[in-house]
């Protein structure tokens, strides 16, 4: 087992760089499997998704090398449509492997997904999306069999705006015979990575961005050399640490546009942010007002990824704080243990109130998924003494050694191997 041991109560100062986006990342892994061409990816960090992803490309016949941030995939010897359990039960996204595999193999086999337990997140959506493309789907002891002989372009109105559901249907539209056209897509800027991506191998998709996405299926595919976008909630991360601990310091390889949710919250909060040329400088006040009222909603709305990391920073502030999880029924895993550190925060169904208390104590806590096990890490760098958070294989699943990172910026944090 694998801990973080933080000492609290230091500042932050200096300049940190973002890499690519996990959440763009896989999808675009997936997307890999369109070609039968060589592709290249510039700017990805070394996450446990991205392995795991990377080990069920491999699996399926992929040839990958990885030189630094940059990845070879060659996918021109992929003979196999059966997704291996192993690394699906481990990483939520690589469901978004179905709508790839079914377009480069007409079928597929992949057991239902797995993931941090943040609440329900069923894929009913994906496969009501994939049927209306002409794909049979039947479930057999734990596994989604499925066969498309014949991809058929469809309208397909979304009832709510799934990530993985546009993707998986973007996917498997991009080798589709005709137009398809997916209503109330999904907005976010890594669905417009995707598109773009899948543009450059030569796929025809357009409106990524907007509600409405159009894809014409094309049959044939290249190879690309592509570098991924920024990370926005890894970049958020880093501005509320700096926050939490009043702080000053600057974050680059930041698409500012991406975070302005974020940043909004931030300023409201006391925090000054300034931008040019990829870079944010955050100067945090020595105590964070309180912030009225935040509500998580799909992109272009405050991120549910970033409401522990808020929370945790709101539970030092001046006054009383109140969040709204709309997205996931189970995203509050973080606060007993925050309350262990001397938080004051009540729940209620999926709205949290937050009393600002003027410090926070360092305790012994668990990470119990990715986000929330950020967050704790966060209470730590501003906590008196020491805290240790365990339970950290969730945080790298979504974070490049987060305690160097930290380190970087003058934080006194390490990894201890237990």
């Amino acid at each position: 087992m694998t801990r973080f041991k933080i000492r609290g109560e230091q500042k932050l100062s200096g300049e940190i760089r973002v890499k690519g986006a996990k959440n763009s990342i896989l999808p675009i892994l997936a997307a890999a499997l369109l070609s039968d061409k060589t592709v290249v990816l510039h700017d990805l960090p070394y996450l446990i998704d991205i392995e795991n992803m990377m080990l069920i490309l491999q699996s399926i016949g992929c040839k990958i090398k990885r030189e630094g941030s940059t990845m070879i995939i060659d996918p021109s010897s992929v003979t196999d449509h059966v997704i291996p359990d192993r690394y699906v039960k481990e990483i939520r996204s690589s469901i978004v492997m179905l709508g790839a595999v079914l377009a480069r193999m007409k079928k597929a086999v992949i057991t239902y997904p797995g993931g941090c337990e943040i609440g329900q997140r069923p894929i009913n959506l994906h496969l009501q999306g994939l049927r209306q493309l002409g794909v049979v789907i039947s479930e057999s002891h734990g596994y989604l069999e499925c066969e498309a002989p014949r991809l058929t372009g469809a309208d397909i109105h979304l009832d709510y705006p799934s990530v993985g559901a546009t993707e998986n249907i973007i996917l498997a539209a991009s080798a589709a015979e005709g137009r398809t056209i997916i209503r109330n897509a999904a907005k976010e800027p890594e669905i417009i990575d995707l598109q773009n991506f899948i543009n450059s191998i030569g796929g025809r998709v357009h409106g990524a961005g907007s509600n409405t996405i159009t894809i014409e299926g094309v049959k044939r595919f290249n190879g690309t050399e592509y570098t991924i976008i920024p990370d926005r909630i890894v970049a958020g991360t880093y501005l509320v640490a700096a926050a939490i601990t009043g702080s000053e310091i600057t974050v680059s390889n930041v698409n500012f546009e991406h975070i302005q949710s974020i940043v909004t919250k931030l300023r409201e909060a006391g925090c000054i942010i300034t931008h040019s040329n990829g870079s944010v400088r955050i100067k945090s006040p020595q105590r964070l007002r309180a912030i009225e009222h935040t509500k998580t909603y799909p992109y272009p709305g405050f991120p549910t990824d970033m409401q522990a990391l808020l929370m945790s920073m709101l539970t030092v502030a001046k006054g009383t704080s109140i969040i709204t999880e709309n997205i996931f029924e189970n995203r509050f895993k973080h606060v007993p243990e925050l309350i262990r550190m001397g938080a004051n925060i009540r729940t209620e169904g999926k709205i949290a109130v937050i009393q600002g208390v003027p410090g926070l104590k360092g305790a012994r806590v668990n990470a119990s998924d990715l986000r929330g096990g950020a967050a704790l890490v966060l209470a730590g760098l501003k906590a008196e003494g020491e805290t240790i958070v365990d339970d950290i294989h969730h945080i790298d699943r979504g974070y490049e050694k987060l305690e160097e990172s930290l380190r970087s910026l003058g934080a006194d944090i390490e990894r201890v191997e237990v």
